[in-house]
Parts: structure tokens; C-alpha cells; sequence
């Protein structure tokens, strides 16, 4: 069991240092919610009305409605830069040294997962303390109700960007497939607006946004920050989570590798 925690707090203790180290990587997942929420959300308020109708039935502002997708959105990048990571570890050859060790090679795909998903709760609560003097004011045992829905969101994302660095063989490639799995995510979701809003305006988009993962795990987070469970929301988040963890953990696989070469 030493063998086992040791490998956990190595890898952890790598990826806060790599953290810690890239402070405008930390402002940039700041700053990108805090534009939207500032911002953006005064064009978008006048174009719905004051206040909207949320699925917790109370009138809300726009602030409040946006942010727990705000939340995810953060989940999303810190997931797809940590992918990035393995990408490059990978063309350096550290990623190399750590699936040589003599720890099973899920079991430290699971510890990356975990890491990247302490990470961006770090970043998450961070936003949520600045926004609060701005209106997003939850309820203060939300802030605790929250935590298990973005530790499964976290795992979600997290596993989608192992997913697709495990397909992707080249640095120079990355950025163009961040943003056909980025930008589509999080705008054909229910991040922005209602999912009903989106169903009024268009049934394909309606559907488009209903198959979307992302939108589930933005419902999960946005009931869950107001005490209440989603257990659609929670059912096919961590059916996803499931997923993306396993088809990654066998992108992953030495055989696979020995295929690619």
C-alpha cells in the first residue's frame, strides 16, 4: 500500500507544481468566467428578461443562472490543458518514465485523473469566492452540496482530455482538436441558456444540446449548488465519467502503443 500512496503524492505533488509554476494558467481560468459573467451576461440578460425561470423554481438573475455553467466551463479548459500536458509529456518522455513503473497502469491513470480534478476544484472555488460579491450568492451549505457533482464533473472532463490525448500522437495537432471538442461542449449546452430557451428557438438544436454530456453535467452542478439532486443529471454524468475513464485507460494500453509504432 506505500508503493501505492507514494505514486499518488508524487503525481499529485507534479501536477500543483506544474500548476503553481503556470500562475497565468490560473488567472487565465479566473479571468475567462469573470468576462463572461461581467460582461457577457448584460447583453444576454436584456435579450431574456430581468430574470429568468431555473429548473429549482425561483426567479434568478442571470448571474446566477450562468454560473454554475461558468463552473464548468472551467472544469472543461483546466480538462483539455491537462490532456495537453500528457501530450507533451509524452513527446519529452516523461509520460514514458511514469507508465514504466512498476504501478499499474490504470491505477496511475486514475491518480492523473485525480489530480487534474483537485486542481480545478481549486480553480472552481476560487471563482465562486469572486463572484460572489457580484450577486452569485448561493446558499452557504450549497458551496459543500456542490462538491461531490464538481469531483464528478472534474473526472468527466478530466477523462475526456486523457481520452484524447491518447489519440493524439502530435503537439501541433492539439489545438485544432481542442477546439472542435471545446467550443461545441460548452455552447451546445445548457451552460448559456435553458435548455427549454433552446427548444423554442430550435428542435435539432434542442436535441443537439440534450445528447450533449456537458449539458448534464451542468444541471448536476447547477441543482447541486442549490441542495437539490439531479438524478438524471447524476445518472448519465458518471455513466460518461465511466466511459471516457475506461476507453482512456485503453488508449493507454501498452498494445496499443506497439499497434502505433
Amino acid at each position: 500500500m506505500n508503493s501505492y500512496w507514494f505514486g499518488f503524492r508524487g503525481i499529485l505533488g507534479r501536477e500543483f507544481l506544474r500548476f503553481i509554476s503556470q500562475r497565468s494558467r490560473f488567472l487565465s481560468a479566473l479571468v475567462r468566467p469573470l468576462l463572461w459573467l461581467l460582461v457577457f451576461a448584460a447583453g444576454f440578460r436584456a435579450a431574456l428578461g430581468i430574470a429568468i425561470i431555473a429548473p429549482y423554481e425561483t426567479y434568478i438573475t442571470y448571474e446566477v443562472y450562468i454560473a454554475p455553467g461558468l463552473c464548468c466551463m472551467i472544469l472543461l479548459f483546466n480538462g483539455m490543458q491537462s490532456s495537453l500536458g500528457m501530450v507533451y509529456d509524452r513527446e519529452m518522455g516523461s509520460m514514458r518514465v511514469l507508465l514504466m513503473s512498476p504501478l499499474p497502469r490504470p491505477f496511475l491513470l486514475i491518480c492523473k485523473l485525480l489530480a487534474i480534478a483537485l486542481i480545478s476544484l481549486a480553480q472552481v472555488y476560487a471563482f465562486l469566492a469572486i463572484a460572489r460579491p457580484v450577486g452569485v450568492e448561493p446558499p452557504p451549505l450549497g458551496y459543500l452540496t456542490v462538491l461531490p457533482a464538481l469531483v464528478l464533473v472534474a473526472l468527466m472532463l478530466g477523462a475526456l482530455g486523457l481520452l484524447i490525448s491518447s489519440r493524439i500522437r502530435q503537439l501541433e495537432n492539439f489545438a485544432g482538436v481542442m477546439n472542435f471538442v471545446i467550443f461545441p461542449m460548452f455552447f451546445l449546452s445548457s451552460a448559456l441558456y435553458p435548455l427549454w430557451k433552446m427548444r423554442e428557438a430550435s428542435e435539432w438544436l434542442y436535441w443537439l444540446c440534450l445528447a450533449n454530456p456537458f449539458s448534464h453535467a451542468v444541471e448536476l452542478v447547477r441543482f447541486a449548488l442549490y441542495q437539490q439532486l439531479n438524478l438524471p443529471a447524476l445518472a448519465i454524468t458518471a455513466g460518461c465519467t465511466l466511459a471516457f475513464s475506461l476507453l482512456a485507460v485503453a488508449g493507454f494500453s501498452p498494445q496499443r502503443a506497439a499497434r502505433a509504432r
